[in-house]
């Protein structure tokens, strides 16, 4: 005899009902007043091409113009994919990827590159892979928000390691370094990994060789792999030294996630990868296992796939620099330095900027207690946006109150108004 209910009742699935985004409960707060007086600067979004001064090569799009009329990467990519039965993404454009990362000290193949569908995609593919319904995995706090939530979607636990600011704010070098006796007395029996993300979003922090070592150390000890979020990896400021995790290490095995949407400023292209560095075959299984989970959808936009090659290899070194300078010119423009500016965010009474090494972020603390009706960074944030019509994340949607979050990739004019109006706003409310 049926057992099926007499009335409607279509429940949604556990994972559904577990995935949420915990920033919304945050962000829904920060209403913008459409009708403001003053026109809204948005220093929220990472997203470079938002205020048009950040654009892609112009061989990257004819690379994909040349793709798109040939009609050869308008099919399912890899075209063999119902004999492979899995879809880590054309060959072409794994053997590019592999090319450009391959180094002598972490060596790959397109065997070790599994594209997906931008870098959030293989995010969620190395946690996916790595991590069970029960275990727990290590994230930075202050972190990106998309490592907590593809966690907790999988009833997988999030477990926080604190990042330290350092010594001094206007003293960088040490500055949101993982404090590793924190992160040494998180790790039990459940753990399955420890992400790491260097460069760093929200902090803009570049590790030093010997911070990556110790970090590498210690998950040696522990026998822990690593996910290495390096999707920031080619945008770091002068004076600074990207380190790839995978070529620092012979015995931590690695899974490295990256894209092209940071370094070539195409976010909506949505391609990305992880990087499988497995010098002692620790992740056999592990591998095969990304490469099933490869098949559940047919991987990132064939055409962007064709034109990989091309965009890797073909695009002008000129054009990263460019992309550096810019950002460069806008950290002046914020200036962390009062012998470089007068008008930075040092500058302005109760807030104090980090000063940021690479990536596209800065984090600005907050003195609550120097100000008479605000009591926290979500507070003021919120009166910030009502007021003067700038929008910032506060710190609590990276897990760490009392600071907030300034994307740097605005026009240097309109982060010098957007500067100006904090300005204004800290004087009405500073006790």
């Amino acid at each position: 005899m049926s057992t099926r209910p007499s009335t409607w009742n279509v429940p949604a699935s556990r994972v559904a009902k577990n995935a949420h985004n915990p920033i919304r409960q945050i962000v829904d707060k920060l209403k913008v007043d459409p009708n403001a007086e003053k026109d809204l600067i948005s220093l929220a979004l990472g997203d470079p091409t938002v205020f048009g001064n950040f654009n892609v090569d112009d061989s990257c799009n004819e690379a994909v113009i040349r793709n798109l009329q040939t009609f050869k990467a308008n099919g399912y990519p890899p075209a063999h994919v119902l004999i492979m039965l899995k879809s880590p993404g054309t060959e072409q454009a794994r053997a590019a990827v592999a090319e450009k990362f391959n180094h002598p000290d972490s060596p790959l193949t397109a065997r070790d590159v599994i594209l997906a569908n931008g870098c959030s995609g293989a995010l969620d593919l190395a946690i996916n892979v790595l991590c069970t319904e029960g275990q727990n995995m290590l994230i930075p706090r202050p972190g990106f928000s998309l490592y907590e939530n593809l966690a907790v979607s999988r009833f997988i636990e999030a477990k926080f390691y604190n990042l330290v600011v350092g010594d001094s704010y206007f003293n960088p070098e040490r500055s949101w370094e993982a404090d590793l006796e924190h992160m040494e007395s998180l790790i039990d029996d459940k753990t399955a990994c420890i992400l790491v993300n260097n460069p760093s979003n929200p902090c803009g922090s570049v590790y030093s060789e010997q911070h990556l070592r110790d970090i590498l150390a210690l998950a040696e000890k522990h026998h822990l792999p690593i996910i290495a979020d390096e999707i920031y990896c080619d945008l770091v400021f002068k004076g600074n030294h990207f380190y790839p995790m995978a070529t620092l290490t012979k015995e931590v095995p690695i899974l490295s996630v990256g894209g092209l949407a940071k370094k070539y400023l195409v976010p909506g292209w949505r391609v990305g990868w992880v990087t499988v560095h497995d010098r002692n075959g620790i992740l056999k299984e592990v591998h095969e296992g990304i490469l099933n989970l490869s098949q559940l959808i047919l991987g990132p936009c064939s055409i962007i796939q064709a034109a990989l090659p091309d965009i890797l290899h073909n695009t002008p070194q000129e054009f990263h620099d460019k992309t550096i300078e810019q950002l460069e010119v806008c950290e002046m423009a914020y200036s962390l330095n009062t012998k470089i500016s007068e008008e930075g965010i040092s500058q302005i009474p109760g807030l104090t900027a980090v000063v940021p090494q690479g990536a596209m972020y800065m984090m600005v603390g907050v003195n609550i207690a120097d100000f008479k009706d605000i009591k926290d960074d979500v507070e003021f944030t919120q009166k910030l946006v009502a007021e003067e019509n700038v929008l910032c994340l506060p710190g609590q949607c990276f897990g760490y109150p009392n600071f907030f979050r300034i994307v740097i990739t605005p026009p240097a004019d309109r982060l010098k108004e957007a500067y100006e109006r904090m300005k204004q706003f800290c004087a009405r409310h500073h006790v």
